[in-house]
């Protein structure tokens, strides 16, 4: 058995899983939240074990301090050396990165390099690499990026109609994103169905959103592109928009790129549908309560989710099966019944009764519907780990 701790860091957080390979059992998880802050939040449980407290933590390595501490205390390790790897998201690899790589000098270089594709992420990625590296010295590090698993892409895909130049000199074109998610809940469809070429569209929808069109375990197409910000509506992100609303709302606004960038990532989705919340929740009590832009953004929703499921089933000359996964894909079965109903033109039938059931791996169709539609709780650790086993043991 080795112990593989995997590790998610983003600009005031960091999430951990401590997993013991090759068997997949969870010995310890958390996360730490509000990192600088004088009120962060250090979340910490095992099978006997839940630790919640609130406590200030200034910065990332003391929040790698508070991780490593716990897991000795709590008598989950005696001493670092029992952890065989360390295995880190990285949101973004360009195209220089089309799979995990053992971390070393010439990568942390490139991952730098190319941080202004991902400059609100790589940065804070790149942190926790290197404060695992001086507080676990020698212990083998892995770099899992977000946008790995769709280099598999044709460039009929990728590509955006606009110079060509502007691909070759600044590297603009679709990368995608959520490809660890992506990736496992596609390959959970492959062991159910005992099918290794199975034809599968992801629905990861969070508060960030995303599809993905898989053939025979390689992504084809999927609906994030240069950035997280296009395609689906999401939590606050706008989805697929005319780009020259950009320099209209600049020009009777007055406000700067920035500023309606920022109005864009943040304050537009399911937020700015609504007016009342980006989370899904609170959008489901607002269609209770009759409220009609809760009503309008749910619809606005599903629609697009539905519309892109049906180009990808053409895509891929017939989806096997359609997989829900992520907060709202897991654990909202309005919205996986609205899409569902949307594609009743194509013989897609759900089970209203096994629909009812959330967060656990399901089927939810009928036994008649022509694509069989799955919910499958993702995990993204689990697939880190895998990569991490897998580097170690080439």
């Amino acid at each position: 058995m080795k112990k593989i701790l995997a590790i998610n860091a983003g600009s005031s957080s960091l999430k951990f899983k401590l997993i013991n390979m090759p068997e997949e059992i969870v010995l310890a998880e958390g996360n730490i939240e509000r990192i600088g802050k004088e009120d962060a939040i250090f979340n910490f449980k095992t099978n006997e074990v839940k630790d919640k407290r609130t406590l200030a933590i200034r910065n990332h390595e003391y929040a790698v301090e508070l991780l490593i501490k716990g897991l000795i205390e709590k008598a989950i390790i005696k001493d670092l050396r029992e952890i065989t790897g360390v295995g880190h998201r990285v949101v973004h690899g360009g195209e220089k990165f089309n799979d995990s790589v053992v971390i070393d000098a010439d990568v942390i270089k490139e991952i730098e390099n190319i941080s202004d594709l991902a400059p609100l992420h790589n940065p804070h990625n790149l942190k926790a690499i290197k404060i695992f590296q001086a507080k676990i010295p020698g212990v083998i590090e892995v770099a899992v990026f977000d946008t790995a698993f769709h280099q598999s892409m044709p460039k009929e895909a990728y590509l955006y109609g606009v110079p060509y130049e502007w691909y070759l000199n600044y590297g603009i074109r679709k990368y995608g994103f959520h490809g660890t998610s992506h990736q496992y809940v596609s390959s959970r469809v492959e062991k159910i169905l005992n099918k290794k070429d199975a034809k599968t569209i992801v629905c990861h929808l969070g508060n960030g959103g995303s599809l993905c069109a898989v053939n025979a375990g390689k992504s084809i197409d999927t609906t994030m592109g240069f950035t997280p910000l296009t395609g689906l509506i999401m939590g606050t992100r706008c989805g697929d928009i005319d780009p020259a609303i950009i320099s209209f709302m600049m020009s009777k606004t007055k406000k700067s790129l920035s500023e309606i960038e920022n109005d864009l990532n943040k304050k537009s989705g399911l937020l700015g549908i609504s007016g009342r919340s980006n989370d899904s929740r609170e959008i489901e009590a607002g269609i209770e309560e009759g409220d009609e832009r809760s009503i309008l953004a749910q619809r606005m929703f599903t629609r697009k989710i539905a519309t892109y499921i049906s180009s990808y089933h053409v895509l891929l000359d017939g989806a096997d099966a359609i997989a829900f996964t992520g907060g709202i894909g897991e654990n909202s079965p309005l919205t996986r019944q609205e899409i569902i109903d949307r594609l009743s033109v194509l013989g897609v039938k759900l089970d209203p009764e096994l629909n009812k059931k959330r967060g656990a791996e399901n089927l939810i169709s009928q036994e008649d519907s022509t694509i069989k539609c799955f919910v499958i709780p993702t995990n993204e650790e689990i697939m880190i780990a895998r990569d991490v086993i897998r580097l170690i043991n080439q």
